[in-house]
């Protein structure tokens, strides 16, 4: 679970309160990365989701960080919940759950996910 760069952008949260400050890093890291601002939104919502699912699904909060490699941005989601399953699709309209994760991956250009002493880390990838 590293990093080909060291990360720019490094957040913990443990609480619904500490969104606030997550979204603030993602939005202001990205941007100083140079990912587009309609992007930037795009990235702030996919981590919003995931931090959101650790707060309700698991205990010990989250670990984001944030780096640029090349033309790519990266971000790091690690927390102590299981493994995601990814290749969802979108629940029916009137579903009162269940799109997170299928958001998640309609506004990244790739998701993928690993486990390892660190947690379970959901890495996600943002064209520049």
């Amino acid at each position: 679970m590293t990093s080909a760069a060291e990360p720019t952008g490094v957040i913990t949260y443990a609480t619904p309160g500490d969104l606030r400050r997550v979204r603030a890093l993602v939005r202001d890291c990205a941007s100083a990365l140079g990912l587009p601002a309609t992007r930037v939104e795009l990235l702030a919502l996919a981590v919003t989701e995931l931090a959101t699912n650790t707060l309700q699904h698991t205990t010990g909060g989250g670990r984001i960080s944030l780096w640029r490699d090349g033309g790519r941005l990266f971000c790091d989601v690690v927390d102590a919940g299981p493994m995601r399953v990814f290749g969802r699709r979108m629940p029916a309209a009137d579903a009162v759950s269940g799109r997170g994760l299928a958001i998640v991956e309609r506004v990244c250009d790739e998701v993928t996910t690993s486990t390892g002493p660190d947690g379970t880390l959901v890495r996600l990838r943002m064209d520049l």
